[in-house]
Order: structure tokens, then C-alpha cells, then sequence
């Protein structure tokens, strides 16, 4: 059994959307962890930095608790490697998250990870398991980093939760205009009935409707969301198809295979008319018969992972998990969300949750400053009294006073023959 497996056991908008496309528990007193003492300084007096991880190991998304695992755990390794944090290796808590059909898992989980001494966790993939349990790591004053939540109900939530994925007000703003550019106007949405589909729902059905088109099924108000969990599909599907729409947006988890195969059973073209989102971007292979989702769209948030990055992911997955990665969604969010971690227990000097709350902000760029990219390099201009913006592999700028990306790439991507999608171009989208 690995020891992941066995430590799980114990974006409407209020602000300015831009839209640019492109091809492309310390000793320390919390009040005197201000960034001004130097890793050299603190170096033997701080506590070593254990990060846990509440991600999806079980669930309607445990797809992509893979990638984001293995993101962590690079990210940790890599640290480590350089010297780790204050003098020590950093440790790592392992945890599942489950989903939202089950919230005792991630309360369980939290209430483990806080009795093992984490001062910053890593997760959750769903924002209504977050929402679940963000309060419990706060009143612990444990800092809590996303890599994957999108659901606006949590920008600005509080001081001991940030994200490196954009909020839906960027997914949306994209989903939205690449179903108009798909020249669509009479959009039906199949939308799960939590705050990640609805939020998402939400700022897409805003983009449709500044461009002119309209939802005719799904759409906010109506009460047409289903269930998280839910597995028979034939009145939503029957009921959205009646509306006549040229174009459905799914936005669900595990719930996609029973969706595409009602549809498919009901005589639903998908190539050029079905789009998909971050929830279910998945390769589907033979889950489906050849050529089901050909010419379906979907959006993900974060930058087309680099080749060297995911060779690497795949060597510690395979010598850390003994398996493959099917793919790399938020792996690269879930590495620079443990960077940001670290790097702030290094500029604050103390390896608590409050000093790593005080400190994200700040080695993510909000203070502007030398722009690093490795954490030994960080580190270096940490010890030399320079401010730092670590420029992460996901592309995300630095966080903003609600602690979400200033800005963030959008990919879009689209699917084969093979059901299996590949990268298309990118999108970035700022919040000003």
C-alpha cells in the first residue's frame, strides 16, 4: 500500500474582465513574522513545515486527484532537493477529499490533518468540499491553497485561503464566448446542483447573453440542476432537447458518462455542439464507442503543462504511486500552489499557518520584485532582502486582495476520434 493511500486512511463580474487571446506551528509570535527576517536568520529555529493534502482520492473526482498529487509531491521533492524550508526537509500529510455526495470524508480528513500538525494544506479539487471545510482549517489557522476551486464564493473568503486557479469569472467569461464563437445562440446547460456548477453556470450563461445568445434550458432560476451523484439523466436530457437548443454545455463530474450516453441514446450530434469544462475534461477512451465526442470542446484553467514538466510528473508518479498519469489537470497549479507555501514560511521566517497567510501574497508578486522560478533562486533573493514574484509553471500572476490570481490562462482543447482531447490555444484571462 503506498503512503499516500495510508495516510488518507488515519469566474457577471463585478470588476473588469479582460479576455486577451493568445497562441499560446512555530515557537515565533505570529505579529513578528513580517517577512523581515531572512531564512538564514531563522535557519534552526523554526519547526519543520508539514503540508497536507486534501485531494480527491475517492469520489466523482478522482480523476484528477493523480495530477494533482503528483504536483505536490514534485514540488515537495524539488524543495527539498534545494535545502528545504529554514533548514529542514519539508514533511507531507497525505488526505482524500471525497466530494461533495459524502462530506464526512473531507471533514474527517481536515480534523486528521490538523491533529498532525500541517500548518498549510493543499486542496480541495472541488470548491463545495472547500466551502465545506475552509472554516475548520481557519479557526486552526492552518492555510488552505486550491489548486483547482473556480467558484467565486470564494474569492476573498479569508486570510487563510488562497487558490492558484482562476475563478469562474474567467472559465465562465471563456466557456461562454467559445460556445458564441462556435456560432451557438440557443444554449441548453446540464449543470450539477452545487456551488462549483452553478457558480460556473452562472458567469457562463453572463458571456452568452452579453453576445446576443440565450439559454434555453439549465439556465439560472429555471431549477433545472441535478444532484451531484445523480445517475439516471433521460427526463434532464429529454426536457433540454425539447427546447431545440444548437449547442449543450455539461457541467458535472463522474456524472458525464451517464449524461453523454443518454444523449447519444436520444440521437444528440456532439461534434461542433457539446462543450465541456474543467469538471470533466477527461479522457474517456473506450468508456464510450469510437468517435462519441469527436469535435467536442472543453476549457480548463492553467497553462498547457511543459513536456520536461510532465516527464517529471509521470517519474514520481510511477516511483511514488506505481501507476501512470491519464493526464495533468491543475498539476501544475498543485506544484505552485506548494511553492507559494514554503516560499512564504521562508520570507516570514516561522513555518505556522499565520506566518505563511501573512507571507503568500507577497512571493506570489503582489509586492512586485525580483521574478524567480525555482525555489532555490527564491530563497537566494529572499536571503538577500529583495521582494520576489515567483513565476509558477501554471502561468498564474500574483494574488490579488482576494487572494485568486490576478490573471490566468484558459486552455481550450478539443476531442478526437480516439474520445481522448488534446490542447488547442490558450486563453488569458486578467481581473482588474
Amino acid at each position: 500500500m503506498n503512503r499516500r493511500m495510508t495516510a488518507a486512511k488515519g469566474i457577471a463580474f463585478a470588476a473588469v474582465l479582460s479576455l486577451g487571446l493568445a497562441a499560446c506551528a512555530s515557537d515565533s509570535d505570529p505579529e513578528e513574522s513580517t517577512g523581515e527576517e531572512t531564512s538564514d536568520e531563522a535557519m534552526g529555529d523554526a519547526e519543520p513545515l508539514t503540508i497536507g493534502t486534501i485531494l480527491p482520492v475517492t469520489g466523482t473526482l478522482a480523476f484528477l486527484g493523480p495530477p494533482e498529487i503528483a504536483g505536490v509531491g514534485l514540488a515537495i521533492d524539488d524543495i527539498n532537493a534545494a535545502g528545504g524550508v529554514l533548514g529542514n526537509d519539508v514533511g507531507v500529510e497525505w488526505g482524500d477529499s471525497g466530494d461533495t455526495t459524502d462530506p464526512s470524508v473531507a471533514s474527517s480528513t481536515a480534523t486528521d490533518l490538523i491533529g498532525r500538525g500541517v500548518s498549510a494544506v493543499i486542496g480541495a479539487a472541488s470548491s463545495g468540499v472547500s466551502l465545506s471545510v475552509v472554516d475548520t482549517f481557519a479557526e486552526a489557522e492552518v492555510m488552505q491553497i486550491s489548486p483547482a476551486n473556480t467558484a467565486a464564493d470564494l474569492s476573498g473568503y479569508g486570510d487563510f485561503f488562497a487558490r492558484t486557479a482562476p475563478p469562474d469569472t474567467v472559465q465562465g467569461a471563456a466557456l461562454g464566448s467559445l460556445v458564441l464563437d462556435g456560432g451557438h445562440m440557443d444554449v441548453a446547460m446540464l449543470v450539477q446542483n452545487e456551488a462549483y456548477g452553478t457558480g460556473l453556470r452562472d458567469h457562463t450563461q453572463s458571456a452568452i447573453e452579453a453576445g446576443g445568445g440565450s439559454v434555453v434550458y439549465g439556465a439560472s432560476g429555471g431549477g433545472e440542476e441535478f444532484p451531484p451523484g445523480e445517475t439516471n439523466f433521460g427526463a434532464q436530457v429529454t426536457a433540454a432537447l425539447a427546447t431545440e437548443p444548437d449547442a449543450i454545455v455539461v457541467i458535472a463530474f463522474e456524472e458525464t458518462v451517464a449524461i453523454v450516453n443518454e444523449l447519444v441514446s436520444q440521437g444528440w450530434d456532439f461534434d461542433g455542439t457539446t462543450y465541456f469544462c474543467d469538471g470533466n475534461l477527461s479522457n474517456y477512451g473506450d468508456q464510450f464507442d469510437e468517435g462519441t465526442l469527436a469535435g467536442v470542446q472543453g476549457t480548463l484553467p492553467g497553462a498547457q503543462a511543459e513536456e520536461d514538466f510532465r516527464e517529471r510528473l509521470n517519474e514520481w508518479y510511477a516511483e511514488n504511486e506505481g501507476g501512470e498519469l491519464a493526464d495533468y489537470s491543475y498539476s501544475a497549479e498543485s506544484y505552485d500552489a506548494t511553492m507559494l507555501a514554503a516560499l512564504a514560511a521562508v520570507k516570514g521566517g516561522a513555518t505556522d499557518g499565520r506566518t505563511i497567510a501573512d507571507n503568500i501574497r507577497a512571493v506570489s508578486g503582489s509586492e512586485g520584485g525580483t521574478e524567480v522560478s525555482t525555489f532555490e533562486d527564491a530563497v537566494a533573493a529572499i536571503d538577500a532582502g529583495e521582494e520576489i514574484t515567483y513565476v509558477g509553471l501554471s502561468g498564474a500572476g500574483p494574488l490579488n486582495e482576494a487572494n485568486d490570481p490576478s490573471s490566468a490562462f484558459i486552455g481550450i482543447y478539443a476531442y478526437d476520434e480516439s474520445n481522448e482531447y488534446s490542447f488547442e490555444r490558450e486563453i488569458e484571462g486578467s481581473i482588474e
